[in-house]
């Protein structure tokens, strides 16, 4: 088995955010299986390797190098031709495509979907993300009547719709890095996510969506909206509600109701199984040994499968539209 090594810029609080915290959950799930290290490549960090230092190693054939930095990937990747390299994809649609000896790891169908289009030839295997055992029910008293993050919300969630929930009920929002946001989630009654609009204007997908499904795993009613991957797992009338629905006063009459429902809407149990450690491990097991045999087979072998290029699209599209041409001509 191929050492791993998981490239990151850094891992100060400069990078914190749910990416990099999704990252480091993979790294230590893969370090019960193999050998496997953070190498940082933007900032040096005491007791971590920094690529510029790996690179000059002799034995590179027997590692793996692990992307996950959307932004960053395009770069690294050309800078890291020749090696065994790995694209751990969060987000998708940052418009960048890979060859086909680059295997690509998604956390979500919907990013599975989006890359086995645009790298029809690669080897695709899906991941989804760790939710690890603090977030669950606590059975503690929630006194947060409605929750919401600023970050990623919507101009609509912070400016009109917690405003005009706020006569209504104790509505907190939360601006700052917390160290236990299970136990928030525990605390509040309701979540409100809402990131179409933040995704939106960035021009890449919500890539998984961490905390709607960590909110359901604390056993709090979850109004979201349902773009890109979320999709995945939000089933709106069912384990959550749809946010951003037709008029503020119909969001805030359904969020009212739900903080007094004796059955909320909540995720089952089992529907949170295949993000847990137990199911996630057998899976990464199988998806490290199918790595290697890749990596062992292209070693010695050539690509002989023509990719999906807008060249070659072009050509195929042509041939096509000839071929209607003569099959409509007279004979």
């Amino acid at each position: 088995m191929r050492h791993l090594y998981f490239l990151l810029p850094g891992t100060s609080k400069r990078y914190a955010c749910g990416g990099l915290f999704a990252e480091l959950k993979t790294l230590k799930l893969a370090q019960k299986l193999c050998t496997a290290e953070v190498v940082t490549y933007e900032q040096r960090e005491p007791d971590t390797l920094f690529l510029d230092d790996l690179l000059q190693r002799p034995d590179l054939d027997n590692h793996i190098l692990v992307m996950s930095w959307g932004f960053h990937v395009p770069k690294l990747a050309k800078r890291l031709r020749g090696h065994n390299l790995v694209y751990h994809a969060h987000s998708s649609g940052y418009g960048f495509s890979l060859p086909g000896d680059v295997p690509i790891i998604t956390v979500s169908r919907n990013s599975l979907g989006y890359w086995g289009q645009r790298s029809a030839n690669a080897p695709l295997f899906y991941l989804p993300n760790h939710i690890d055992e603090s977030f669950t029910n606590r059975q503690i008293p929630r006194d947060i009547d409605v929750l919401v993050q600023v970050r990623k919300s919507s101009s609509y969630l912070l400016n009109i719709l917690v405003p005009a929930l706020k006569p209504h009920c104790n509505v907190v929002c939360l601006d700052s890095f917390v160290d236990d946001l299970g136990e928030l989630f525990n605390r509040s009654r309701v979540y409100l996510y809402d990131s179409a609009e933040y995704w939106a204007i960035s021009r890449v997908s919500e890539g998984f969506g961490l905390p709607p499904m960590e909110a359901m795993a604390c056993g709090c009613q979850v109004f979201s909206s349902v773009n890109g991957a979320l999709a995945d797992y939000l089933d709106p009338g069912f384990n959550c509600q749809k946010i951003g629905v037709y008029s503020t006063a119909y969001d805030v009459e359904r969020i009212l109701a739900a903080l007094t429902t004796p059955t909320p809407k909540l995720m089952a149990p089992e529907d949170l199984q295949p993000y847990r450690e137990e199911a996630l491990i057998p899976r990464l097991r199988v998806i490290l040994a199918e790595l290697n045999q890749f990596f062992d087979h292209r070693a010695n072998h050539p690509s002989d499968i023509p990719g999906l290029t807008p060249s070659r699209l072009r050509c195929l599209y042509l041939k096509k539209v000839i071929t209607k041409i003569r099959q409509k001509l007279p004979k």
